[in-house]
C-alpha cells in the first residue's frame, strides 16, 4: 500500500475517485449522483469531472446514508474495502449518525412480517388453475 500512496497523483476526477474509493460500483453511478446533487464537494454542487485535492471536504448522500468525508489520498485505481478506507476520514458524527440509521433500518427488517409468498411452483400453479377453471 505504501507502494500505491507513492504514486498518487496530485489531481483526481471527482467521479472516479469516488468510484475508486468504493462510494459507488461504477464510475457511471457516480457520475449520476454527483449531477443529481448527491454529492457536495466543499459545500457546494459540483460536476463530475472536477478535480478534487487531499484535504477537499465531502458530503456524499446515498439511500437514507450520509458520509462526511475529508479527503487523504487521490487514488485513479479501484482497490480492496481495507485499503479505499484509507483514501478518507470520516467525521465522528458522520459515523455515529450512520449507525444509528443502520440500527434502525436493521430492527425494522427485523420487525416486518416475512412472506414466503414467491413464484408458484408447478403444482401450485395446477391448483390456480383448477381453481379458477382456467386450462392451458
Amino acid at each position: 500500500m505504501n507502494q500505491f500512496l507513492d504514486q498518487a497523483p496530485q489531481k483526481v476526477r471527482l467521479d472516479k475517485w469516488l468510484w475508486a474509493a468504493r462510494f459507488f460500483k461504477t464510475r457511471q453511478i457516480a457520475c449520476e449522483a454527483i449531477i443529481g446533487g448527491k454529492v457536495h464537494l466543499n459545500g457546494q454542487r459540483t460536476k463530475p469531472g472536477k478535480e478534487i485535492k487531499a484535504g477537499s471536504h465531502l458530503r456524499i448522500h446515498k439511500g437514507a446514508l450520509e458520509w462526511d468525508i475529508t479527503v487523504r489520498v487521490l487514488a485513479t485505481k479501484r482497490r480492496p474495502a481495507a485499503e479505499a478506507r484509507c483514501f478518507y476520514d470520516e467525521t465522528a458524527e458522520s459515523i455515529e449518525r450512520r449507525e444509528k440509521i443502520t440500527e434502525v433500518q436493521r430492527l425494522e427488517r427485523s420487525m416486518s412480517p416475512r412472506t414466503d409468498y414467491g413464484k408458484p411452483n408447478k403444482k401450485q400453479r395446477r391448483m390456480i388453475h383448477r381453481f379458477t377453471g382456467k386450462s392451458n
